[in-house]
């Protein structure tokens, strides 16, 4: 038998257990992305004090947001339950194995509200911590679980030439770092429309042209179909598990959820009411679904998009790194909603 039909059965049989846990645990055709937000007063997962690791960013309440409500819901999916969060349980269950978060700080967002589900978890656990380069370590040492995350904003690469800096679409070397990790999340597109000074490249290139400047939803599809090409030619299934993270949504704008006197996240504490999000989901998740519907290895997404805008109540805002002149409503205050994603990626794995 050939290898490629050893690698299409290997992946079959993947699917296929995907399939049977959502039947089995999560009921029937049951899509743990479809539901609404509920109180529940048992929330949050854990105590942002008791978690050190929270970035200034993230770290809302000791930035001096008074209100929690924000932290007392739960994700209810139609039709069935997510498991809660059994952070000793998934650590045995990673013993020995490695999981890397890969993009950029939404991709930070979601490592830290997992490294503070389970380090709350098991509190009096031995740890280390260690940066090289783009990459950042933590490692569960009781359990030989280390926890990942590589800045990676595009996923493709971004060199300096002579010409200035290149933003490289078919071009994925940075794809070393992430061979023989055990479970890969990957994330991008938060910085895809940056402009200006914010831009952190001069040109792009791809089919060995360069351009100025692009559509840059072509580029960005462009982009993840040289990433799903890598993980296609060089991810055996049978030995990593790889997700991706899906668009996190952003909340400048409060006629997208029929507030049009709300120009910002400010002051929001509340969820949007049922399962639809007014204003629609971004065209950004077209492509990702497209990209991901051509790939021949599996890959599961977490389809977080609309659950989080649903949450226009749980950014930052004027609590996070700027302040009153920041005006975060893109990253996700923790404890927090990245906590459900990481909720959902528990049911996935276990």
């Amino acid at each position: 038998m050939s290898m490629y039909w050893i690698q299409y059965f290997a992946a079959l049989v993947i699917i296929s257990s995907s399939f049977v846990f959502h039947q089995s645990n999560a009921g029937k055709n049951c899509d743990v992305f479809q539901g609404s937000w509920v109180q529940d007063s048992s929330y949050p997962l854990y105590n942002s004090t008791s978690c050190p690791f929270i970035q200034k960013e993230f770290n809302c309440q000791k930035n001096g947001r008074s209100d929690n409500l924000y932290l007392k819901y739960r994700w209810q999916p139609h039709g069935c339950s997510l498991p809660r969060f059994d952070g000793v349980e998934l650590l045995r269950r990673l013993k020995g194995k490695s999981i890397m978060f890969v993009g950029d700080s939404l991709s930070r967002n979601q490592w830290e509200s997992l490294l503070c589900l389970l380090y709350t978890a098991v509190p009096g656990t031995k740890y280390t911590q260690a940066t090289s380069g783009d990459v950042s370590t933590f490692t569960f040492t009781d359990y030989g679980v280390k926890l990942m995350l590589d800045r990676s904003v595009y996923l493709v690469d971004v060199v300096k030439e002579a010409k200035g800096r290149i933003l490289k679409l078919d071009s994925i070397e940075g794809g070393k770092l992430w061979k023989g990790i055990d479970t890969l999340i990957f994330n991008t597109w938060h910085w895809w429309n940056r402009r200006g000074p914010k831009q952190p490249w001069d040109y792009i290139e791809v089919g060995g042209k360069y351009y100025k400047d692009m559509d840059r939803m072509v580029a960005f599809e462009e982009a993840l179909n040289t990433w799903a090409k890598w993980v296609d030619t060089n991810i055996d299934p049978a030995k990593t598990k790889v997700f991706f993270q899906g668009i996190s949504p952003s909340h400048y704008n409060g006629s997208s959820w029929n507030e049009p006197s709300a120009k910002s996240c400010v002051g929001q504490r509340y969820p949007v009411p049922g399962s639809t999000y007014p204003g629609g989901l971004p065209p950004a998740v077209s492509v990702v679904k497209k990209v991901l519907g051509t790939m021949k290895k599996p890959v599961q997404l977490l389809d977080i998009t609309n659950l989080s805008l649903l949450r226009k109540d749980g950014h930052p805002s004027i609590y996070g790194l700027g302040g009153r002149t920041g005006m975060d409503c893109s990253h996700w205050c923790l404890a927090g909603v990245p906590d459900t994603w990481n909720q959902i990626l528990y049911s996935l794995i276990i």
